[in-house]
C-alpha cells in the first residue's frame, strides 16, 4: 500500500522505532508508540513493558489509550494519532476503538509480523493476528510504512534471535 507520509509522520515513526529498540534492550518485545495531538505535538510515549512489569497486557498502545482517556476530551481523542512501531494487537485495537482515538500510523503490519515470526520458526502469538480495522472499523489506519517496516523487521529479527538462546 503506497501512502503519502509527511515529515511529521516520519519524525514520530523514528521515535517509535527508537522506543522499540529500547524495549528490546530492556528485555521486552520491541514495540514503541507515541500519542500525538491534531497539531502534531507529541503528548505521551510508551514502550512495551510486558517483561519488566510482569504484565502481558503492558503494551504501549494500551498505555497511550489509557493516558488519552485520562487527559483528553473525546473531541481531542478523535483528532489524535497513535504512531507505533507495529500494528496494534486486537486488545489494543479494541481499546483504541472504545476510547475514540482517531488515527493510527504503524511502521509494520500485523500480517508482516506474523509472516516474519513464521519464517523464523517462531510460534504465532497468543491472539489472532487481525488488522486493526477488523477489530475497530472506525479507526483510520496507515500501515505499513516503508522504510520503517524494514527497520522493524530487523529489530524483530534481533528479538527472535534472543528467543533462540
Amino acid at each position: 500500500m503506497s501512502t503519502v507520509i509527511t515529515d511529521v509522520d516520519e519524525s514520530h515513526l523514528r521515535r517509535c522505532v527508537a522506543l522499540a529498540i529500547q524495549a528490546l534492550e530492556k528485555g521486552d518485545d520491541p514495540f514503541g508508540s507515541v500519542l500525538v495531538d491534531a497539531d502534531g505535538t507529541m503528548l505521551a510515549e510508551a514502550m512495551n513493558r510486558e517483561q519488566s512489569d510482569a504484565d502481558p497486557t503492558a503494551h504501549p498502545e494500551l498505555t497511550l489509550v489509557r493516558w488519552a482517556i485520562a487527559h483528553l476530551t473525546p473531541e481531542q481523542r478523535a483528532t489524535s494519532t497513535i504512531y507505533t512501531s507495529g500494528e496494534h494487537c486486537p486488545m489494543c485495537a479494541a481499546a483504541q476503538g472504545w476510547a475514540g482515538v482517531g488515527r493510527v500510523v504503524a511502521a509494520a503490519s500485523t500480517r508482516q509480523l506474523a509472516e516474519w515470526r513464521a519464517s523464523w520458526g517462531l510460534p504465532p502469538g497468543p491472539v489472532a493476528a487481525l488488522p486493526i480495522t477488523d477489530v475497530a472499523p472506525g479507526v483510520v489506519v496507515t500501515v505499513p510504512v516503508a522504510p520503517f517496516d524494514a527497520e522493524m523487521r530487523e529489530v524483530h529479527r534481533r528479538a527472535a534471535a534472543r528467543q533462540d538462546r
